[in-house]
């Protein structure tokens, strides 16, 4: 059963409910096979026989780099609520959006994260709550749906 974050006296509090969102179990994978690629390609790039050249050695130490960034922005995925808004940071784009944007917030249907239907009909998928982290994925999907509703209030509340 999902639940919203409580303190230490049991109720929520603002900033339990604004701390950023971030995938766990997504950063440890992106780390760690972004160590072992690292030390696996630079360990080819260094004992690479004759005829293989400098050149040829930096290149696969280039292609290192690359991949170590890639997967560097892969595990830097995040969405920071604030009182005005969600900055959701996924691994190409980051978008910017008022709470009253925000329709519905979704983790279902078998997608990986958490989707965010949009007042203008679009969606949104939130990398940084993944179905992967089991429990965890679901009461922060709970949590930022509490801070949708407590953010989108209108006078009508329809």
């Amino acid at each position: 059963m999902a639940t919203t974050p409580t303190s230490s006296s049991g109720s929520t509090s603002a900033d339990d409910l604004y701390r950023p969102f971030r995938s766990r179990r997504g950063r440890a994978v992106a780390l760690a096979i972004g160590i072992a690629q690292a030390v696996l390609l630079v360990a080819i790039a260094v004992w690479l026989p004759p005829p293989f050249g400098w050149v040829d050695k930096l290149e696969i130490t280039l292609v290192s780099a690359a991949v170590g960034l890639g997967l560097w922005r892969l595990g830097s995925v995040r969405a920071l609520p604030t009182p005005a808004g969600l900055v959701v940071r996924n691994l190409v784009h980051t978008t910017r959006l008022e709470w009253a944007q925000i329709v519905a917030v979704r983790l279902g249907g078998g997608g990986p994260w958490v989707v965010l239907d949009l007042d203008d009909g679009d969606t949104l998928a939130v990398m940084a709550i993944q179905r992967a982290d089991g429990e965890l994925g679901q009461s922060e999907a709970t949590r930022l749906a509490t801070l949708v509703a407590l953010n989108s209030r209108t006078s009508r509340d329809d």
